[in-house]
């Protein structure tokens, strides 16, 4: 029998080492993890959707094979197609939508013999750094309930740091693997743009700002998930030509001396918290130590104009996200299906027109052009990940309506993440930090595109040297 304090020694890669020896069934990791679900289900709300029968039949079935074989997991449910369950991407307006099949992503997780118990919270079409859709309602930070645990993958993010599973997937358009991670001490790693393929079937999503992936506790299970689940969809081969080789592998390998940027002044010159600024600090010194040359440097970028870029780019995606579902359900607005916010979004995006769009387009193309010209003298940039320690829930609602006003606040929480998603490189905050008050907080290593295996490595080499876990 699994006892819980075995469940919780072990991360992912652990767990599967002990069903294939034979020391645990399946079955009962899958049960561990379905009575912590039920357990736990409030106050903190991570999980909001189950699909308990299915998992108990496909572990009864004993097919599972694959590297995580019989480790229980958490998809998020924003664009991640699961067959039989709802993918509402956290909105009302689509509580009625049941895709048939799962998507290739869902289908890579299986392959890799992880039992899928269900899915998390996020707010509504991914538009907050905080997690509390009004369909689901809030999930609060671990360590502090009157905290955020971060968005929008902050139900995924919970999940993992309650013990109820050990990794979840996430997904991320300016940080929202990253800003979660930070917020609930896990290791969270955005991969490259289309190294791994959306949820529901597209390479990325978000005018090229998204990219999916998970939260961990241990650096070798996002390594390991990224081996099972990277790789353009089937007929689109030429989307990600990247890298290649076990990602996993990579690990062992000797570490080179890394030219590390560290950088601490916001993108725009926002306000960042000196205990945000330190946790980078000392995360400068503690690469060092490891081997790494750290130089303090600011990167080419002119952050105020690529805030005017990202609002273009959000907005005017999320008008055509509203014309989907509009086209589907012409009373959503006016039954109040979507949240203010979302609402102001879109009437945000009227605002723009062809030519507004593709000139952001092409000012964040010479911006990831610029970063390829820095990551040719640097290896990895260094910055905290967050301009604050975990935020006072309610400080960022959709139930405002003032887009201008919101996206402000909401880009100045996160003055460093949304570079790498411009950039399209691999970029993962790392928990090493924590505040004054006993939350946490991480710092974010950014590298040029492809390069996951550089920051997973410095990683790994981090998390031996002040572990932030005892898994094994």
């Amino acid at each position: 029998m699994l006892r819980p304090d075995e469940y919780d020694r072990h991360d992912a890669v652990g767990l599967a080492a002990l069903v294939a020896n034979g020391e645990v069934t399946a079955a009962e990791v899958a049960e561990t993890a379905i009575a912590r679900i039920q357990a736990n289900e409030m106050p903190l709300n991570g999980v909001i959707a189950t699909c308990f029968e299915d998992a108990r039949h496909e572990v009864e079935a004993g097919r599972l094979v694959g590297p995580l074989a019989g480790v229980p997991f958490l998809v998020k449910d924003l664009n991640t197609w699961v067959r039989g369950m709802a993918a509402t991407n956290g909105s009302r307006a689509l509580a009625g939508f049941v895709p048939e099949h799962d998507s290739v992503l869902v289908g890579r997780l299986r392959a890799a013999g992880l039992v899928l118990l269900g899915k998390t919270n996020t707010p509504e079409f991914g538009l907050n750094v905080c997690t509390a859709p009004a369909m689901f309602g809030v999930t609060p930070n671990p360590f502090d309930p009157t905290r955020s645990a971060g968005g929008s993958s902050g139900g995924s993010a919970v999940a993992v740091a309650i013990g109820i599973v050990p990794a979840a997937h996430a997904t991320d358009s300016g940080g929202s693997i990253r800003i979660p991670a930070s917020n609930c001490g896990l290791f969270g790693l955005k991969p490259s743009r289309s190294r791994v393929p959306l949820g529901n079937d597209q390479p990325e999503g978000l005018g090229g700002l998204s990219a999916g992936h998970a939260v961990t506790h241990s650096v070798r299970d996002s390594a390991v998930l990224l081996d099972a689940t990277a790789g353009p969809l089937p007929g689109r081969a030429d989307e990600f030509n990247g890298s290649t080789g076990s990602f996993a592998e990579a690990l062992a390998h000797t570490m080179p001396e890394l030219r590390v940027a560290l950088w601490t002044d916001g993108l725009a010159d926002e306000a960042v918290s000196a205990q945000c600024v330190r946790a980078a600090v000392d995360a400068a010194h503690l690469s060092e130590t490891v081997g790494c040359r750290v130089e303090e440097v600011r990167p080419p970028v002119e952050g105020a104009a690529l805030r005017q870029a990202l609002d273009v780019v959000f907005t005017t995606n999320i008008r055509r996200v509203v014309h989907a579902v509009l086209a589907d359900r012409p009373n959503a607005l006016a039954d109040g299906l979507l949240e203010p916010i979302t609402v102001a979004c879109f009437e945000a995006g009227t605002r723009h027109d062809d030519a507004d769009y593709e000139a952001a387009l092409g000012h964040i193309r010479r911006v990831a052009l610029d970063m390829e010209a820095f990551f040719e003298q640097f290896d990895l940039l260094l910055t905290p990940t967050l301009a604050e320690p975990p935020m006072a829930l309610g400080v960022l609602d959709m139930q405002a309506d003032g887009w201008d006003s919101y996206f402000r606040r909401l880009l100045d929480a996160i003055p460093f993440t949304p570079l790498f998603n411009v950039t399209g490189g691999p970029a993962a905050s790392v928990p090493l930090g924590w505040s004054d008050g006993g939350l946490p907080i991480g710092v974010q290593f950014g590298a040029a595109m492809g390069a996951e295996a550089t920051v997973l490595r410095l990683a790994r080499e981090l998390e031996m040297a002040k572990p932030w876990h005892d898994r094994s």
